[in-house]
């Protein structure tokens, strides 16, 4: 077997989650070595972590054990440079754009805080509500696996029905288009115990079997954190930009500012940050009160490059709205500029 005959093989390997691409394309292939009846392939990966690491191992080893019985199949996985990880993201990007079925849904932007507890939920679902309320076309998709709360903010209860084309999402009050995981468990307490390559089949399969029709916007409720099923998104779903949420107190702002260096790492655009929580007002006197400390939310902005599209107060009646499931009902001019801004930069 010669160097050439096992690229040759390696070119019918479709990427799990770009199938548009092979590997060798994608430029996962660093190095093919044949010796004796030994074949040793070096992959590339974005990160050595990445969840399907083990299925693509598999892949290359069947694949060429396949073309040529008899011959050993070593794999060895390296972690790509800079220059071959935003390629390999641009072109992932660029072939799940092509892929017609999913051109009725004209933004993606994905909703993302880096750490938990800062109301990335509540603002993904802010966001839909305020879009929706514009005439538009909206949806969101749930893709905090182990962590699902988007049902429980809009009232849902109801489980999707599947069809011969595809899974057809809940439906909102207001007409948002909702698919979440828990939806689809007999009981909303039950714990979702997934490894990460499980979650992000998930997430994928949320994305490319869920009828979403003719939207505007798709908002995509992240996990905390910056690992598998955040990649997952940035990687499979031709995202338009991400919206960051974080809390005045510097330690969320450390977070965020590692989600924001994995954004620009992904070649993503950064549409701004959130600061949640930012303040409370006295309801009888007005004054407003730092309860977290001085903001640190702009000097993250400045840090990596971005600025502070709105700050939210702590505001009881939306947490007895969400607790309720009647976020939809929520409006404030604070909300709506911030929903201005975020059309603004990604015009339809």
């Amino acid at each position: 077997m010669k160097e050439t005959e096992v690229y040759q093989s390696l070119q019918t390997i479709k990427h799990p989650e770009i199938q548009e691409q092979d590997l060798v394309s994608l430029g996962m292939i660093e190095k093919v070595l044949v010796d004796g009846g030994t074949v040793k392939v070096i992959l590339a990966l974005p990160k050595l972590d990445v969840p399907i690491k083990n299925e693509l191992i598999d892949l290359i080893k069947d694949t060429i054990s396949r073309f040529e019985t008899g011959w050993k199949v070593e794999v060895e996985l390296i972690e790509m440079d800079p220059q071959r990880r935003e390629r390999f993201f641009a072109i992932s990007r660029e072939a799940q754009k092509n892929v017609p079925h999913k051109r009725k849904v004209k933004k993606i932007v994905a909703v993302m805080s880096g750490k938990g507890g800062v109301g990335k939920s509540s603002i993904a679902g802010l966001l839909a509500s305020s879009l929706k309320r514009r005439e538009l076309g909206v949806g969101i998709l749930d893709a905090d696996i182990t962590g699902p709360s988007i049902p429980m903010l809009f009232g849902l209860n109801t489980s999707p029905i599947g069809s011969e084309y595809g899974i057809i999402p809940v439906v909102s009050t207001s007409g948002i288009k909702i698919i979440s995981v828990n939806l689809l468990l007999p009981d909303p307490d039950q714990p979702v115990i997934w490894r990460g390559p499980l979650i992000s089949k998930t997430i994928k399969q949320f994305w490319e079997d869920i009828i979403w029709g003719e939207l505007d916007f798709l908002v995509v409720d992240l996990p905390p954190g910056t690992a598998d099923a955040a990649l997952t998104v940035m990687q499979s779903l031709p995202l338009d930009g991400v919206l960051l949420v974080t809390t005045p107190q510097d330690l969320a702002g450390m977070v965020v500012r590692k989600a924001a260096n994995m954004i620009k790492m992904i070649q993503v655009p950064l549409l701004g940050i959130v600061e949640n929580m930012s303040y409370v007002i006295c309801p009888n006197c007005g004054q407003h009160f730092d309860l977290f400390g001085p903001s640190k939310a702009e000097k993250t902005g400045q840090m990596v490059g971005t600025r502070i599209i709105g700050s939210f107060p702590i505001d009881p009646s939306l947490a007895v709205l969400c607790d309720t499931g009647s976020i939809e009902n929520y409006s404030s001019s604070i909300l709506e500029e911030i929903t201005s801004q975020i059309i603004d930069k990604m015009p339809l």
